[in-house]
């Protein structure tokens, strides 16, 4: 009998021995790279693919690498970072469960800054550095190179930061592409630091030669623009392209050959660049972890850019436009700004009502991830291909974001929402919706959600005052299949709208929504074989004159 029992426990302790094996990653900084202490984000990337770069290969579909992440301050060269069990890792929770075998991998140093806020809050937060908040490009971040490993059981890895991504090139102007720039007050005095806004501006035909005319003003607004998309001003070969890239560069190279020809209406094009700590762009609203982006750009810097470029400097010229992220800040802006924009075209936005935020009820559900019964919870999706298969989950989605940064330092989708929506913790990180872990959601900031940002509930409660101010000036597209569940939040914004139609419920919205059947992300309505900008200028201008004879 003892001896049985002697046997047993010998066998559960290797069995116990065997599951905490772990491989981990030593990392050290080269000399090379500087004697100042750093703080920042490390995160190991381990791919299958032996070509390319891991750090590349990172994200939340099934074809991503495995991706581990520990939080580094103060890390001086002469110092090892260990990345081991205790790291969170994705789609693997953590390093004990990586299969032994011939991996590429590469280590990553998203570096923090030290932010002293307005508000008397210190925050080491990644700093934009002119790639739109992309932690595997952003100038400044180290790294190592790629190397191939054999990886097995309790093996080391060591890895050694020896590169520095480099600056971005200062942009060029062009005859028709120009750049424009202005510190902002505001947003320097929230944030305790110079902080400038950029614009891309596509000028027309004569603008130049036309120094007394003044122009309409087309402000896309979403996600980081790198580059104006609008004009191709080298015209490429077509006859050295493939079938499917000829057909869609054509439309565009004819938009670009009418414009600079002066054969449309004319007007500027605006790609408005103001990243943040914690996203590509800020979502264009005043909000507590953002700032007063809002008023920064309505007060400060579309002004000053209308004044330089020669805008006309009101309301009826001024036209929104973007899509998905930039729809639902196109949408946003005009609400929260009625009698500055003369109108916004909010092409698959971001979900416009948080009973529909894309699976989640904000109003009621008290868990994130899963979809719950009384027996039993299924996991919710966040993205579906065109025949309706879920390719990634809230989950998956969320705890990729907290491997690549905790506190909403990610630079990901989900963090973004939550610095916009939600309110502040006490340290003064974006307070989350739901844990980032469990996914449980956090009745307290729900409500602040719903009181701040949900844009049916203020159109709700405010249309007797600002429904006479937005009379034909919200328009929206939607797919009836898009790809992140959007479709259901624009319906519920269209049923309210549609009751302003009906006599004593204010002023009728007279607006639009068009929806693209079985269309996904991004639906515009655009006819096929046509450019976006070529089918809505037309649309746009006649608009501008309307607004203008009111």
């Amino acid at each position: 009998m003892q001896t049985l029992r002697t046997t047993i426990l010998f066998l559960l302790f290797g069995l116990l021995s065997t599951a905490s094996a772990a491989p981990s990653f030593k990392v050290s900084l080269d000399p090379a790279l500087g004697s100042d202490p750093v703080d920042g984000r490390l995160i190991i990337a381990v791919s299958v693919r032996e070509e390319g770069e891991p750090r590349f290969h990172v994200g939340w579909r099934l074809t991503t690498a495995q991706s581990f992440g520990v939080t580094v301050d103060g890390w001086t060269p002469g110092e090892s970072a260990m990345v081991d069990q205790t790291a969170i890792g994705h789609p693997l929770h953590d390093l004990s469960q990586l299969p032994p075998g011939l991996y590429n991998v590469q280590a990553i140093l998203n570096v923090y800054e030290t932010f002293q806020r307005g508000d008397g809050k210190t925050l080491k937060l990644p700093a934009d550095n002119g790639e739109g908040q992309q932690w595997s490009r952003s100038p400044g971040n180290l790294y190592s190179e790629p190397m191939q490993v054999t990886i097995d059981g309790d093996s080391v890895v060591e890895l050694q930061l020896t590169k520095r991504i480099p600056e971005i090139d200062p942009p060029q102007d062009t005859p028709f592409v120009r750049h424009f720039s202005m510190k902002s007050e505001l947003l320097s005095t929230f944030w305790g630091r110079d902080i400038v806004l950029k614009a891309i501006v596509v000028v027309p035909h004569g603008f130049d030669e036309e120094s007394d005319q003044h122009y309409p003003v087309l402000y896309n607004q979403g996600h980081f623009p790198s580059r104006q998309r609008a004009l191709i001003e080298q015209i490429p070969d077509l006859e050295s392209m493939s079938p499917r890239r000829r057909r869609f560069m054509e439309p565009r190279i004819e938009f670009s050959k009418q414009w600079m020809a002066g054969e449309l209406p004319k007007a500027l094009i605006v790609y408005t660049q103001h990243p943040t700590p914690y996203y590509d762009d800020s979502y264009g609203l005043n909000s507590a972890n953002m700032g007063p982006y809002g008023d920064a750009l309505t007060q400060e810097f579309y002004p000053a850019l209308e004044k330089a470029f020669r805008g006309h400097g009101e309301a009826w010229g001024r036209i929104l436009f973007g899509g998905s992220t930039g729809g639902w800040m196109s949408i946003a802006q005009q609400i929260f700004y009625p009698d500055f924009f003369g109108g916004a075209w909010g092409f698959c936005p971001d979900p416009l009502d948080f009973h529909a935020f894309q699976l989640i009820n904000v109003y009621e559900d008290n868990q994130a991830f899963y979809d719950v019964g009384p027996f039993k919870k299924m996991p919710r999706g966040i993205g579906r291909s065109g025949s309706g298969h879920i390719f990634t989950t809230v989950e998956d989605f969320t705890r990729q974001e907290q491997v690549i940064g905790t506190h909403g330092r990610s630079g990901g989708q989900m963090d973004a929402f939550h610095a916009t929506f939600g309110p502040t913790t006490e340290e003064g990180y974006p307070r989350p919706l739901w844990d980032p872990l469990t996914g449980v959601i956090d009745r307290e900031v729900a409500d602040y959600w719903v009181e701040n940002y949900d844009l049916t509930a203020k159109l709700a409660r405010e249309w007797e005052t600002i429904g006479p101010k937005l009379v034909g000036k919200l328009h929206i597209t939607m797919g009836t299949k898009d790809t992140f569940y959007l479709e259901t939040a624009t319906e519920m914004m269209e049923a309210f709208l549609v009751t302003t139609e009906e006599e004593g419920n204010g002023p009728a919205w007279d607006g639009s929504v068009v929806y693209g059947d079985n269309a996904p992300h991004c639906y515009t309505a655009t006819p096929s074989g046509e450019a976006m900008e070529a089918y809505y200028l037309p649309i746009w201008i006649k608009h501008v004159e309307a607004m203008r004879s009111r």
